[in-house]
């Protein structure tokens, strides 16, 4: 039975959605011109997942070490990510409550947009649970608690209002490219970026989607829903240790990289 974020957070499955989570983030230019500028999807494809991951799972699983761990080494991270206004950017700062709400909520909403893809809807109170312990992983850093949506309905119109207003730039498109057709890492990844591609296009809104130019349509849909049918019939049969297994693989990486005992 689901009671909260831990009960799901752990699901490997929810991998699927990183693409549609980054590709949320980077249509808002105050996040993503500090992507364009700051980091190299080109050249090191998995360093963003790995660090993302890396400090999800600290905050939801981990000691409160490993939580001390991830915490300096994101601040570190984000300290250069930040530009003033001129005339060609309004500015940024990774810093900013504003900016980091915004990834958070991409990260919540997409976290449960697959979960339902493949378990099924969540019942209210699991729903409302599992939303009041995401603010976590924002709270974590420098997200102020009062900036997180009350409620869920109070998520929804904020949500709703923010993804309306997307449109990404060209610098978000350049992002995207290198995202979705890397060029470097392991020969894995690259055999398995095809799949990749389709899942993030599927899970998009649409308006989002069609600005970033990847190609959807009724044909597209239906394979879409065949594969998470698919999904949802399979993925839930296998075995906790294979479902798990990202989870457990990075904290104990974390472990590996800072000496602190893992979860």
């Amino acid at each position: 039975m689901v009671r909260g974020l831990a009960d799901i957070g752990a699901e490997g499955v929810l991998l699927a959605g990183a693409g549609r989570a980054i590709l949320l983030q980077i249509a808002n230019p105050r996040v993503g011109h500090g992507v364009a500028e700051h980091s190299n999807f080109a050249e090191r494809p998995m360093d963003r997942l790995r660090a993302t991951m890396t400090y999800v799972y600290a905050v939801v699983y981990g000691s409160e070490e490993q939580v001390k761990a991830v915490r300096r080494a994101v601040n570190r991270a984000h300290a250069p990510v930040r530009r003033g206004a001129d005339e060609s950017s309004a500015g940024y700062s990774a810093f900013d409550a504003e900016s980091q709400l915004w990834v958070v909520a991409t990260l919540y909403e997409t976290a449960v947009t697959v979960y339902e893809q493949v378990h099924g809807t969540l019942d209210d109170d699991a729903a409302d649970r599992i939303y009041r312990e995401y603010a976590r992983i924002g709270t974590a850093l420098q997200l102020p608690a009062s900036l997180w949506p009350p409620d869920r309905p109070a998520f929804a119109e904020y949500w709703d209002a923010q993804v309306a207003a997307l449109q990404p730039d060209a610098k978000a498109l350049g992002v995207a490219r290198d995202l979705l057709h890397p060029s470097g890492g392991p020969q894995l990844l690259r055999l398995a970026m095809p799949l990749a591609r389709f899942l993030t296009a599927g899970l998009l809104p649409d308006h989002v989607r069609d600005a970033y130019g990847l190609e959807w349509s009724a044909g597209h849909e239906r394979r879409f829903n065949r594969i998470m049918r698919t999904v949802g019939r399979v993925y839930p049969r296998l075995p906790q240790r294979v479902r798990h297994w990202p989870r457990d693989y990075y904290l104990r990486q974390l472990a590996v990289d800072r000496g602190a005992p893992h979860a």
